[in-house]
């Protein structure tokens, strides 16, 4: 077969280092727009959302690209934005580490779904239980 095919979506989810609550309603949807511009320079965006203390990132991510890079960017230059927007008082940071998650296309919806409601959601769940449940979801072994 002389060409590549693929369908991969990934759905990635960060915070703000210590999990602070500084990602505010009069700039969160700002920062998903800049977050989405950087998707879309590598990648399809399927959905950006997020609530105070992180964010959501679904793609459909081509295969020459490492789910580990293409995070990593979507971090350093989201972060580098809020910093030079002046959006936080002091030093905006995301913490170490992600958790991604792939979705087959049948259960793209749903995920785009779940992102975009994550206000709604997060009246009932803390992310840190959102995390959680992720993990377990997904059989991840975590510490």
């Amino acid at each position: 077969m002389a060409n590549t095919y693929t369908q991969i979506s990934i759905h990635a989810v960060f915070a703000v280092k210590g999990r602070e609550n500084i990602i505010t309603k009069d700039w969160r949807d700002r920062l998903h727009e800049y977050i989405a511009g950087i998707i879309r320079k590598d990648s399809t965006v399927l959905a950006v959302g997020g609530w105070k203390d992180h964010v959501h990132i679904f793609t459909g991510l081509p295969p020459n690209i490492a789910v580990s890079d293409f995070v990593q960017k979507v971090k350093t230059n989201s972060s580098k934005w809020i910093n030079e927007q002046k959006l936080v008082m002091g030093k905006f940071q995301w913490q170490e580490g992600y958790g991604a998650f792939s979705y087959s296309r049948s259960q793209r919806d749903d995920v785009i779904n779940y992102i975009m409601r994550q206000e709604e959601h997060h009246k009932i769940k803390t992310f840190q239980e959102e995390y959680l449940d992720f993990l377990k979801k997904f059989d991840v072994e975590y510490k």
